[in-house]
């Protein structure tokens, strides 16, 4: 296994005497904040303030295992046994890179592998600096093991890093996770040069791989086979939807997004996925339009979102949003079954949008 430079090495001299407690602590922390925060940037509408306070915390507690160094270990171990989750994955695999450690970042593959689920080593791989992991990219990018081939083309898509000629490959990759990759990627660099070979990926066998072909098309400019696809991909309700909702909306042109927003509107099944659309059009005048979705109960959580996004400053008053039918209405209880998700209140949204002379 390559060698990999770590980020930080702990500090010369004497260590202070390791506190079993906290050691498990900065563990457990560690893994409950890097899993919060990719939960939140799947949603795709993370607040930029929040994720900040979740990665000083989140670093906060990365030092504290940097500096119990080797002693950390069994504290990892025995996490990531209990908790097999994304978040235990991704403690085990920064500190096994970041240290340098071939057997155990051959160990967080084996797990990646038993759980079928790398999104953990991706982030670590995401999480640490390009030239932390740049010997590890230049093994795997070659390997003959799909699962380090994804590794490599995630990481070079997480950092932004163009492999070059090799990318002309991966997007003829025989493994559709690497292939998924890597149309996202082709996407992010604007490799214009592969344009025929993402267009052939609007036909992938794969569900996934063809949403990141149609996606990856469409930050390279309008392509009308493209944003059909990417409609496709909108109303499937898989995780990818509301990446595949931007892509339209962002790509426009407006008018015709507006049309399709509107049609979308007509039918129950999709009318939550219009109210989530049009708070990505940047357009603050529709804050009345929104304000009324939010007293529908099936419409209320994408206007909540669609909200946030239009007026970031509003997360800052969390009586904006109420889990208590007292305050939603009795519409909302029997909609819910007593039980509703956190969702905003129309009358203090609107009287919160009227002190500030929005409305």
């Amino acid at each position: 296994m390559a060698a990999v430079t770590p980020q930080h090495r702990p500090p010369a001299g004497p260590q202070p005497p390791l506190v079993p407690f906290v050691v498990k602590q900065h563990v457990e922390q560690a893994a409950f904040l890097w899993a919060q925060r990719d939960t939140l940037m799947a949603a795709g509408s993370a607040d930029s303030n929040v994720i900040a306070g979740i990665d000083r915390r989140l670093e906060a507690n990365l030092d504290g295992l940097r500096i119990a160094g080797e002693a950390a270990w069994p504290f990892i171990q025995e996490q990531y046994e209990d908790y097999p989750e994304k978040g235990e994955l991704f403690v085990f695999s920064f500190f096994a890179i970041e240290r340098r450690d071939a057997t155990r970042i051959a160990q967080a593959l084996r797990l990646a592998r038993q759980s079928q689920d790398a999104t953990g080593l991706t982030g670590a791989l995401s999480w640490l600096p390009a030239k932390a992991i740049g010997q590890l990219v230049r093994e795997w990018i070659t390997s003959a093991d799909a699962l380090e081939r994804f590794l490599a083309v995630s990481a070079c898509a997480s950092h932004q890093v163009d492999p070059n000629t090799h990318l002309a490959r991966l997007v003829r990759d025989t493994d559709a996770r690497v292939r998924s990759s890597a149309y996202r990627l082709a996407g992010v660099l604007k490799r214009r040069d592969l344009v025929d070979a993402l267009r052939l990926g609007l036909h992938d066998q794969d569900e996934m791989a063809r949403a990141r072909a149609a996606m990856a098309l469409a930050q390279l400019g309008a392509d009308p086979a493209a944003t059909a696809a990417l409609k496709k991909v909108a109303v499937s309700g898989r995780p990818e939807s509301i990446s595949a909702l931007r892509s339209i909306v962002e790509g426009g042109p407006e008018k015709d997004v507006r049309v399709w927003l509107g049609e979308l509107l007509k039918s129950p099944e999709t009318a939550p996925l219009a109210v989530r659309g049009a708070g990505m059009l940047a357009d603050r005048t529709i804050l009345h339009w929104l304000i009324h979705q939010m007293r529908n109960p099936a419409l209320a959580e994408a206007a909540g979102t669609a909200f946030l996004e239009l007026f970031p400053q509003a997360r800052e008053d969390s009586q904006l949003f109420s889990v208590e039918t007292s305050l939603l209405g009795q519409p909302f209880a029997d909609h819910f079954d007593d039980d509703p998700p956190y969702l905003p209140v129309a009358d203090l949204v609107k009287e919160w949008a009227k002190t500030r002379g929005l409305l």
